[in-house]
């Protein structure tokens, strides 16, 4: 059980990239931090490092996603926080490329898998009339992009975070969105070492010309979670170092040199 006046957070997704960030930074904010994910020896892992707990969770089966719930409940305490950073990516191909098993997978745990995990473990929240979720979109759900399940998905996942903020606010109960932009997680930076990205192609666009860190997510997400944030709901922050502020200017030959 928690300690008096701690929050208990669970993280999906937890065991990696975005959703590690957010693990550490709800950790050393004094938060439980419970860790979910689908690889269990990672999770346990993060956990670890904090005196967290960790799960074996399929955000997209929803019967293992409601029996996590009500263990993490009953063994962790009263989940006050919930952060939905578990999701799959796929590679650009055009439609008639794009196996529809590998669609099924994408929306399986990015669009369908978010909106599970929101109604199990909002469950306690309505009930106790507390409580603060965030769910990690992209500004892929922003732009047109050749993710041709990815982007939808994501563009579904500021849906379900407006549509849930407008359904729970009278219960108290806020739903907050963080759409990154190109992420240096541990993935990409591999990728970009193996030479299967070009970094500079990703940071061409965004104004700040870099990549974005992901304890930077992380800060926002515990933004979003915090009383500071307490009349925010319904509300996508993208966190993306001015890559939607910048697309639009290749139409003029591309963002300018930094003003002397």
């Amino acid at each position: 059980m928690s300690g008096p006046g701690k929050r208990v957070s669970v993280v999906t997704g937890g065991a990696s990239g975005i959703g590690a960030a957010c693990v550490r930074e709800l950790a050393g904010a004094g938060d439980l931090v419970v860790v979910a994910d689908r690889d269990l020896a990672k999770a346990q892992a993060v956990a670890a490092e904090f005196g967290g707990r960790a799960y074996a969770v399929d955000v997209g089966d929803e019967q293992g996603v409601e029996a996590c719930a009500a263990a993490i409940e009953r063994e962790c305490g009263a989940v006050d926080v919930l952060v939905n950073s578990a999701g799959i990516i796929q590679v650009p191909v055009r439609p008639h490329d794009l196996p529809m098993t590998t669609w099924d997978d994408v929306v399986r745990v990015d669009q369908r898998g978010t909106y599970v995990a929101c109604v199990a473990f909002a469950r306690g929240m309505i009930a106790r009339r507390r409580g603060s979720i965030v769910n990690i979109a992209s500004i892929a759900g922003m732009r047109s992009m050749p993710l041709h399940a990815y982007a939808p998905a994501k563009a579904a996942v500021i849906a379900i975070t407006e549509c849930l903020a407008a359904e729970w606010g009278p219960s108290a109960v806020r739903v907050n969105a963080v759409s990154p932009g190109y992420t240096l997680t541990p993935a990409l930076k591999n990728a970009i070492d193996r030479g299967e990205r070009d970094a500079s192609a990703l940071t061409a666009n965004a104004a700040l010309r870099r990549l974005v860190d992901p304890a930077e997510i992380a800060r926002v997400v515990a933004f979003l979670l915090s009383d500071a944030a307490s009349a925010m709901t319904g509300a996508n922050v993208p966190v993306d170092c001015g890559w939607l502020a910048g697309t639009s200017w290749s139409t003029y030959g591309g963002l300018r040199e930094a003003n002397v």
